[in-house]
C-alpha cells in the first residue's frame, strides 16, 4: 500500500466535539496521513471551532480548506460551515453549496463517498456520535470500495442514533468505544509513518 495515498475521514454530530478534542493532542507530532474532520455545526453562527481544535493539537494547525485547495500529507482539515466538502479525482477539495442532506451541510455522507471514490482501499472512515442518520450511506460506500469503516459504539455515544443507523447498514464495520477509536487512528498513523 502506498502510505502517501492514505487518508482518514472523521464524521460526527452532537456529542462528537469532546472526542475530537481528545484525539488531537494524542496525534504524533509528525505524520503523513491527511485527516479530514466533518462535523455538523450551526450554519449561520460564527464558529471558532478550527481555532479551538488547533489550540489542543501537537503543533498542528487545523484549517478549513478553500475550494480547489490540494490535499497535503499530514494536514488536518475541518469541513467549512455550510458547505459540503468533496474531494475531486486529482485530490483537491471542492466546496459544494447544494441542498442539505439529512438536514445537514456539510454532509458526512457526501464527504465519505467522494473520499472513497478517490482513495478506494486507502480510505479510513470513522463515524462518531450524532442524532440523525448522516454517514451510514457514506460508510457503506467506503466499505464497498475496500476501505475501512469504524463506528462509535452506540452505548458509548452521547447520541446513539447516528451510530445505530450506521451499524444497521454496515454490519461489517468495526464498532468500538471512543477510546479504542482514538487508539486505532493513532496506530494507523504511526504504522504509516513507520513504513515510509
Amino acid at each position: 500500500m502506498n502510505n502517501s495515498s492514505k487518508i482518514i475521514v472523521i464524521g460526527g454530530s452532537a456529542g462528537s466535539f469532546p472526542i475530537i478534542m481528545n484525539l488531537l493532542p494524542a496525534l504524533p507530532a509528525h505524520f503523513d496521513v491527511p485527516i479530514i474532520i466533518v462535523l455538523h455545526r450551526l450554519r449561520n453562527v460564527f464558529s471558532e471551532m478550527a481555532n479551538l481544535f488547533s489550540k489542543v493539537t501537537n503543533e498542528h494547525i487545523i484549517h478549513e480548506p478553500e475550494d480547489k485547495e490540494p490535499i497535503q500529507p499530514g494536514n488536518i482539515y475541518l469541513a467549512p460551515q455550510n458547505y459540503h466538502l468533496l474531494i475531486e479525482p486529482d485530490k483537491v477539495f471542492s466546496l459544494d453549496y447544494s441542498e442539505q442532506i439529512n438536514f445537514s451541510r456539510p454532509s458526512i455522507d457526501m464527504s465519505f463517498i467522494s473520499t472513497a471514490n478517490v482513495y478506494k482501499e486507502n480510505c479510513m472512515g470513522v463515524l462518531l456520535s450524532g442524532s440523525n442518520r448522516d454517514g451510514a450511506n457514506g460508510l457503506h460506500h467506503i466499505l464497498k470500495n475496500g476501505g475501512t469503516a469504524v463506528i462509535q459504539d452506540p452505548i458509548d455515544a452521547s447520541y446513539d442514533t447516528m451510530p445505530k443507523e450506521a451499524i444497521k447498514l454496515n454490519p461489517a464495520a468495526l464498532v468500538a468505544d471512543s477510546q479504542t477509536i482514538l487508539q486505532l487512528i493513532v496506530k494507523s498513523i504511526i504504522s504509516s509513518n513507520g513504513n515510509n
